[in-house]
């Protein structure tokens, strides 16, 4: 990720840390992400890659529930497995894996509600509402393939919305290593509620995959993530002393 991108990201999770009186957990976490998408109401195949984020959440022992803000970087998206291509010579052949990859700066604003499982681990829940927006693609990979169809067979830069939106829903378990210092496992679905491609039908576009002209559908695509990740908590406490 560009330091440009981050430099924001980190001033944002750093003046929310401001706000909890009590004291402030931050976190700095990372795993795996499965991207979902439909084309054209379509299922492709998920795509596999990963995700890295920061975190402040406010920190009250005395209370159950806490309030956190999160900023990250996201590889969001999907895939095509296992596909046969028609080429210039009436040849079919298979495909490698095509990957399409929306690279997405996600801000998560939320809440959890915890639950003490042990005097050193803690199981919780999570909602937030979050915003996303794209710093990038792989798109341009398949501007040649687009050429040679003779249209947008494959999606393209020019179709994508930057500014999108959704909510972040999980759980997970917070495990305290020391006074200071912790360690965290969660499992959360990103579902976006916005398009992150829009794209008008397009008439008369070969199709690689069988050689005919046909019409590509208007195409809307929103993302859905499932992310598994791990991470630590380095605790910040605050002491009043009359």
């Amino acid at each position: 990720m560009k330091v440009k991108y981050l430099l924001p990201v980190v001033l944002f999770t750093l003046t929310i840390s401001q706000l909890c009186a009590q004291g402030t957990a931050f976190g700095l976490k990372g795993g795996l992400t499965l991207g979902v998408q439909k084309w054209n109401g379509f299922d492709q195949d998920p795509l596999f890659k990963y995700h890295g984020a920061i975190s402040a959440e406010s920190l009250d022992e005395t209370a159950q529930f806490s309030i956190f803000a999160q900023a990250g970087y996201h590889l969001k998206g999907s895939a095509l497995r296992n596909q046969n291509f028609l080429d210039q010579n009436g040849n079919f052949y298979r495909l490698s894996a095509q990957e399409f990859i929306f690279k997405n700066i996600s801000v998560v604003l939320g809440g959890k509600r915890k639950y003490d499982l042990s005097d050193a681990m803690k199981g919780y829940y999570l909602f937030g509402l979050r915003g996303d927006y794209t710093v990038g693609t792989n798109l341009d990979q398949y501007k040649e393939a687009n050429s040679f169809n003779g249209g947008l067979f494959y999606p393209d830069n020019g179709f994508v919305r930057k500014w999108n939106y959704g909510v972040t829903l999980g759980g997970g378990f917070e495990f305290a290593f020391g006074e200071l210092v912790g360690v965290l496992l969660e499992i959360t679905v990103n579902p976006d509620f916005s398009y992150q491609y829009k794209q008008p039908a397009i008439p008369n576009v070969r199709d690689p995959y069988t050689g005919q002209n046909r019409t590509i559908q208007e195409r809307t695509i929103r993302n859905v993530t499932f992310e598994i990740t791990a991470g630590f908590r380095l605790l910040r406490k605050v002491e009043y002393i009359d």
